[in-house]
């Protein structure tokens, strides 16, 4: 086994490499080479999102699920010899928004054939829901390629669970290069979007820390047993990008364990309390906070490839 030294070592540089990587990310990177794949993405996301507000959430998390490595590996569909992400427990019944992305990808190969990656259609796609729904925008950073392969393994143990502890939350992020601060930040995309019974259900039965009347309201849609994919909104807007996601967990009514965790006697509390009265905080820093995100070691230069389909590798 290594030593903590050289375990420290191979850390520091696995994020240096990933910072380095970033730096071959542009805004404008297909304003030569497709120009209008932008608008069409935009587009496509405001047609799927007015169809249905959910989509907007689903889009965003589908975001977060693929970054923690933004390369487009989550929508890499099994075969007899291979197993991606998609059946990993934090994915699986769960992640939605894949024909969402099949659509855009169709879109932007009629226009240009081979040139937009389906990691970056992802991104865009992601901040495009938020401002559909009301929320802040920024520059995305383009150029990833797409990855040819997928981990089954680092889903499972990479991405935050809802039953995580405070300490375990700011420690999944710090292994990505967030800080705590950045972590109670994009916790607050929690304010789009609904979530499966069995991801709340300890929390509303077990945990002291939750308002007694909104445990009661969310036990009648979540049975003890059963009704597993039964749905419950984040927050109360829940097709509304805003602050209200962090006031509830002030009242204590965080839906999630991780959500409450947040605001619990801990050291982020003071953070959650600024956001709670202030939207244009909130914003600026969650806006920073997914730029930074979505260049967590991207694939760029000659790694990887642009899928012409992103459910598989081309060539497959």
């Amino acid at each position: 086994m290594a030593s903590p030294s050289l375990l420290s070592l191979f850390f520091i540089f696995s994020l240096l490499l990933g910072m380095a990587h970033a730096h071959y990310l542009s805004p404008n990177f297909y304003a030569r080479s497709c120009p209008r794949a932008l608008p069409t993405i935009r587009t496509a996301v405001n047609k799927a999102v007015a169809k249905e507000k959910r989509m907007g959430a689903s889009l965003l998390r589908l975001h977060f699920h693929d970054c923690f490595g933004c390369d487009a590996s989550i929508l890499l569909d099994d075969t007899a010899t291979f197993t991606g992400e998609k059946t990993a427990g934090p994915n699986n019944n769960s992640v939605r928004g894949y024909e969402v992305i099949d659509t855009i990808k169709s879109q932007v190969e009629s226009l240009c054939p081979g040139v937009v990656s389906c990691a970056d259609i992802v991104a865009v796609a992601a901040r495009d829901s938020v401002v559909a729904l009301g929320g802040p925008t920024w520059t995305v950073r383009l150029g990833r390629r797409d990855s040819t392969t997928a981990s089954f393994s680092a889903a499972r143990t990479d991405l935050p669970g809802p039953n995580l502890n405070l300490s375990q939350l700011i420690s999944a992020f710090s292994k990505k290069g967030l800080t705590t601060k950045e972590m109670v930040v994009l916790s607050g995309t929690h304010t789009i979007g609904k979530a499966r019974c069995t991801s709340f259900r300890n929390h509303i039965y077990n945990d002291t820390d939750i308002d007694p009347a909104f445990a009661a309201s969310k036990q009648k849609i979540c049975p003890r047993s059963g009704g597993d994919d039964n749905l419950s909104p984040l927050d109360g807007t829940t097709t509304v990008f805003d602050n209200v996601y962090f006031r509830g967990l002030k009242e204590k009514k965080g839906l999630l364990h991780s959500d409450q965790e947040l605001y619990n006697g801990g050291s982020t509390d003071s953070i959650v309390e600024t956001y709670s009265i202030n939207t244009a905080t909130f914003f600026r820093d969650v806006a920073n906070a997914m730029v930074k995100m979505g260049n967590i070691s991207p694939l760029t230069g000659t790694n990887g490839q642009i899928r012409t389909n992103c459910r598989k590798v081309n060539g497959s």
